[in-house]
């Protein structure tokens, strides 16, 4: 079935970005926004829009039902989740194919197979994935976290067996602490998820994080290279590359093709990421989990290869097959997105939702503003505080980080607090330009006044 209306069940800055990639491939939108989003930039730009809902994401974002309901209501013939909220909800998905729409991602099984972090695992080593030495499948009890500790030594890390985020995750370095922690994490991760479930693996010390994109239709699977995601506060990525100059080709080639093999094992349909920690030191690469969604940093990889990710999942996720074989992916040069947050670096990152007052955006060749912010635009306290993404793209590394230190200059938002503050301070730092960082690197940097 070819999409001709597609319901959006999502905000901000990403609704923005599938409402211009439909409108490329001739295809109506229809924006689901709360209460509080009435003003949104995506409303106004969609060709239909309706309300789902109080500000409250619980009763509008979240709402599967009342979701679900609106699209049917509007007459759309596929759902596009976006990234975050329902995105990754294997129920949400189901009751989308249950209602007869199309669900702009994978199946609601896969989903669940590859949400599901132990089942994850399970699939990579099935796949000849790699995998960090861990426990088999998941850990209910303490006492069976600290049997599993003893088998791999430690640290260890316990994570919780579902959901994303950073949540839910510990690292212990002696059996003390292990006791001490994976209470924390299961009950951190039944907060957040609904779902205490636990499993640890084998904590590596300062290891890079290596995600890769790939796109499926169901039957076939392509990569569209790497992306470097390290710099990270509290696991949540704040700086992104593609590629990653850390690797070497063996090593990228390797990265790429396990990524393709995990996603054709599971019948992939839709846009996704397998992500990695990598040892710098040894040339390993470990897979951790799958992101079964489009990813917030996907503009990197769009920069470097020409390829609208978005459109590419939508065509595939109406029953076409992919536009493009492996061998016609290819890449050039670097690229580099920092995250924008409406939040106050010198003051803990605390959220600073306000009116935008002014906005001026840098214009040139390789440098691209993904937001949905306009002058007057009121910023509402509801929601994630990211308000956009900067991106930029050189012939190099360093001629990216030049061009993003000098599109950080030219970037001004008037009326709220931003991180903008934080990226030019990383842009101009010897470490970054070095390519001299890791997964925790950037809290230590921060906490040494380098801001």
């Amino acid at each position: 079935m070819t999409i001709q209306r597609l319901f959006i069940a999502n905000r901000g800055e990403i609704a923005v970005r599938i409402i211009k990639a439909a409108k490329c491939l001739g295809i109506r939108t229809i924006q689901a926004y709360s209460e509080a989003d009435a003003n949104m930039l995506a409303v106004q730009m969609a060709d239909e829009s309706v309300c789902i809902g109080a500000a409250q994401a619980s009763e509008s974002y979240l709402n599967i039902a009342g979701v679900v309901a609106a699209a049917i209501e509007a007459s759309a013939d596929a759902v596009h989740p976006g990234y975050g909220f329902l995105s990754e909800s294997p129920e949400f998905a189901r009751a989308v194919e249950d209602a007869g729409l199309k669900f702009v991602g994978p199946s609601a099984d896969t989903i669940e197979r590859m949400g599901d972090k132990v089942s994850a695992r399970q699939a990579a080593q099935a796949a000849g994935v790699p995998v960090v030495p861990g426990s088999k499948g998941r850990i209910e009890s303490v006492d069976e976290a600290v049997e599993v500790a003893a088998k791999i030594g430690y640290p260890v890390m316990v994570k919780a067996a579902a959901g994303g985020g950073g949540k839910g995750i510990r690292i212990a370095d002696t059996e003390d602490e292990l006791r001490s922690l994976a209470p924390q994490a299961q009950q951190e991760a039944a907060a957040a998820f609904g779902d205490g479930g636990l499993y640890v693996e084998r904590a590596i010390k300062s290891p890079r994080h290596i995600e890769v994109q790939i796109v499926g239709d169901g039957n076939k699977a392509v990569h569209f290279y790497e992306r470097e995601c390290s710099i990270q506060r509290r696991r949540q990525k704040v700086w992104e590359e593609a590629g990653a100059d850390c690797l070497d080709e063996e090593t990228r080639e390797n990265l790429c093709m396990a990524a393709v093999a995990l996603a054709e094992s599971v019948s992939y349909r839709g846009a996704g990421t397998l992500e990695y920690l990598y040892d710098e030191t040894t040339k390993e690469f470990f897979f951790i989990e799958m992101n079964t969604r489009i990813q917030v940093e996907h503009p990197v990889t769009e920069m470097i290869t020409g390829v609208d990710l978005v459109q590419e999942m939508i065509r595939v996720s109406g029953g076409a097959p992919l536009s493009l074989t492996q061998d016609q992916i290819t890449k050039t040069g670097h690229a580099i997105e920092v995250r924008l947050n409406a939040e106050d670096p010198f003051l803990h990152f605390m959220p600073w939702p306000g009116k935008v007052e002014g906005l001026k955006i840098p214009v040139g060749d390789g440098i691209r503003f993904d937001h949905f912010m306009y002058e007057g635009y009121q910023i509402p306290p509801f929601y994630d505080s990211l308000i956009g993404k900067l991106i930029v793209h050189g012939t190099d590394r360093a001629d990216a980080i030049a061009k993003m230190a000098s599109a950080l200059e030219g970037l001004e938002i008037k009326g709220i607090k931003t991180t903008i503050p934080l990226h030019k301070a990383l842009a101009a730092d010897a470490c970054v330009a070095s390519g001299d960082f890791h997964t925790q690197w950037l809290e230590p940097w921060l906490d040494a006044g380098n801001l």
